[in-house]
């Protein structure tokens, strides 16, 4: 049994983290995904969806097996925990794939890291554009 770890934020959920985690489960027989946390979101702007929310959504997709929100302080916990034999990084996620497996390595987990190339190139296809349009829309420029 293949496992592959795909992690993310998940903030209003669209095509493009279909087609991501969908990608993922090919890599593997079971997709764990891990959901960020509100706080530790640093990356990018905070979320809108509570990561309750949006652990919710990600359960409820059928490509997803298992889904849990991250740790807190440390963010290879799980990964340890689960102990997947490929992490499946999305086209746009900061990780160097190559960097990724050495810290993986020397956290003694023999783990290979892919990216997923492939992204869906639909107008509203990522949490930012929905966000963007959804304000000007409010803002009568619709």
């Amino acid at each position: 049994m293949v496992k592959v770890l795909a992690t993310g934020t998940f903030d209003i959920l669209h095509p493009g983290h279909i087609l991501y985690l969908s990608e993922a489960k090919k890599l593997g027989d079971e997709l764990y995904v891990i959901v960020a946390r509100d706080e530790n979101v640093l990356h990018k702007p905070k979320p809108i969806l509570p990561e309750g929310q949006r652990l919710e959504m990600v359960r409820a997709l059928k490509v997803v097996d298992h889904a849990m929100l991250g740790d807190r302080k440390d963010k290879f916990k799980l990964v340890r925990e689960i102990v997947p034999d490929i992490i499946a990084l999305g086209y746009d996620q900061h990780f160097a794939v190559d960097e990724l497996e050495k810290i993986c390595h020397k956290q003694g987990l023999n783990i290979k890291v892919r990216r997923v190339e492939i992204s869906d190139p639909c107008p509203l296809c990522s949490s930012r554009a929905i966000i963007k349009r959804i304000l000007s829309i409010k803002g009568g420029k619709e």
